[in-house]
């Protein structure tokens, strides 16, 4: 009885208020899904990609191969996976989660992001969100990165500790920085919280936020990993800016 009151009401707010595309709002078949139109125009990311941080290759060079910025400069995550390319088509949809309070996405993006990490997921022993400084945490109201990385830690059933790290200090928006400036704005900005210590140590982490860009941010929230006793760090992210070159 509770369950076909439970599909009762389902329709009623079904018909009440329709499921509507994550991105242009039309009328869709379930809660989190993308109309036809939308979802033709995002590129997954998926397998052939480099060994390391998963940039998508144009053909298949083999089992553990590496991209060539890998190789001239090994990164300081053991491996990086994000299910969306960084572009035209992705960026309303991830400014408005991020941005715009349309946080009932988090579940769908959850979704992709756990079916791209693979691996990384299933070894994961603790998934810790990027960090925002407080005093953006109380414009805002949520942490993008903290709602993905409770969804996926519910997807995957794994331990997930929102706070493991702090940001001691508020830095610039790094939307307009150059590559260098970018390292430059957050280096020494995170440090593991001092009471979940003991939940980082000698962990396999999967550190989740919304889009990897040049790496700056991520890069300095693994040296606070690190400096805290973590066994290794991978890295998951919603979208990833992919050179062309």
């Amino acid at each position: 009885m509770v369950r076909a009151a439970h599909s009762a009401g389902r329709r009623v707010i079904d018909v009440l208020l329709p499921p509507r595309c994550l991105a242009c709002g039309e009328i869709v078949s379930a809660d989190g899904a993308l109309c036809p139109a939308c979802w033709s125009t995002l590129a997954f990311i998926g397998p052939p990609c480099c060994r390391q941080c998963g940039t998508p290759f144009a053909f298949d060079p083999g089992d553990g191969a590496v991209c060539g910025e890998c190789a001239r400069r090994p990164p300081p995550f053991e491996r990086a996976r994000a299910a969306l390319r960084y572009d035209d088509a992705s960026r309303g949809l991830i400014l408005g989660f991020k941005h715009a309070d349309r946080t009932h996405a988090a579940p769908a993006f959850a979704a992709w992001m756990a079916r791209a990490a693979g691996p990384l997921l299933a070894e994961a022993e603790v998934i810790v969100p990027v960090p925002l400084h407080w005093t953006r945490l109380v414009r805002r109201r949520y942490n993008q990165a903290a709602l993905l990385a409770l969804a996926i830690g519910r997807i995957g059933h794994r331990a997930v500790v929102p706070d493991a790290l702090i940001r001691r200090r508020r830095t610039p928006s790094q939307g307009q920085m150059r590559r260098l400036g970018r390292f430059r704005n957050v280096a020494g900005a995170f440090a593991v919280h001092p009471r979940r210590a003991d939940r980082i140590a000698g962990r396999r982490i999967l550190l989740v936020d919304d889009v990897l860009t040049t790496g700056a941010t991520v890069e300095a929230c693994i040296r606070a990993l690190r400096a805290g006793g973590a066994k290794t760090v991978d890295v998951l992210t919603l979208a990833r800016v992919v050179r062309e070159d």
